[in-house]
Parts: structure tokens; sequence; C-alpha cells
């Protein structure tokens, strides 16, 4: 497809493929450092937040590297579907743009977590360094192309909302192979 062709269809493959590369970035932090971090950090903030659920606590104490690994390869399959729509679209795919705006929103709300334990968490550092800036920047193109959906309240609670059901279906995943793969089948 040459320029013209990706101006009059939308946007080039860095906008919507790149939602994949920019997630793998941020994600690779959060492989690498949730485990550990979670072991050394859930004791001093329980003390810091009593009023968190103890079964929220005991969640994060229990996420060993492969299950965290598993979940984030689940997660992997539904973002690349979203970008390769993305890129099938030009760009104008719902599911593309309601993944990119829940990849903006899921950096803000590490920020935020990381303002909240005032200090480091996992995903905070390629929040603002890739996550913000790839999605402002994918978000300007899709606009210049005239593809943008606009963005209401509404599509924000939605695209948070397929985050979180994506995340937490990654998980249940994650959870279920990681068990079978430790049970011994019986033949």
């Amino acid at each position: 497809m040459s320029g013209r062709e990706i101006d009059r269809c939308g946007v080039g493959a860095g906008v919507t493929l790149g939602l994949l590369a920019a997630w793998a970035v941020h994600d690779a932090e959060e492989v690498v450092l949730v485990p550990r971090w979670t072991r050394d950090r859930v004791p001093e903030l329980r003390r810091q937040f009593p009023q968190v659920p103890d079964r929220i606590w005991r969640r994060l104490e229990s996420i060993d590297a492969r299950e965290f690994a598993t979940a984030v390869a689940g997660m992997a399959f539904v973002v690349a579907a979203a970008a390769a729509d993305g890129h099938r679209t030009g760009g104008r795919s719902a599911f593309y743009q309601g993944a990119l705006n829940g990849f903006g929103l899921h950096g803000l709300v590490h920020m935020a977590q990381a303002a909240a334990v005032r200090g480091y968490t996992p995903g905070s550092v390629t929040s603002p360094l890739v996550v913000i800036p790839f999605t402002l920047w994918a978000r300007r193109r899709l606009r210049r192309a005239g593809v943008l959906r606009p963005a209401r309240p509404r599509d924000a609670v939605q695209s948070l909302a397929l985050a979180a059901t994506a995340t937490v279906g990654a998980h249940l995943m994650a959870r279920r192979v990681v068990r079978r793969c430790r049970t011994p089948s019986r033949t």
C-alpha cells in the first residue's frame, strides 16, 4: 500500500501494529518485576492500606512468575487481535480504538498506583515513557486521518472495562494452565 493509499484508507502500521509493540515493551517491565515486587512489597502495603480486603492481598502474594507470564501471553493474543483489526481497517476498528484507549488509561492507572504507594510499582516506568506517549501519538494520527471515534466518558468506561475483562480472563486462563501443568496426569 502506498503512502497515498494509507492516507485515503486510514493510518499506517506504526499506529495500529505499534499498539502491540508498545504493549510488549510495557508488559516486559511487568513480567520481569511483578512477582518479586509483590513478594517484597505486599506486607508493607497491607499495613499501609488496611481497608483493602485480605483476599486481594492473598491473591497478590500468591502470584508466581510462570502464572503471571502465562497471563501476559494470553493478553498478548487480545492486544494482537486488536492491533491486527486496527491495521485491517486503517485504524477505524472500534475494537482497536477501544484497546488503544484502554491501554492509555491503563498507563494512567499505573501512575496513580505509584502515587498511592509513593514509590515504584511495576509498569510505572514505561507508562509515562511508552504507554501514554504512544496512545496520545496514535490518537493524534487517527484524528488527522479522520478516523478517530469521538471520545465520550462512556467510551472511557468501556475501554477500561475491556482492559479489565481481558486482564481477568487472561489471569483465570493462566491459573488453569499453570495448575494443569503442575498436576500430574493420570493414565
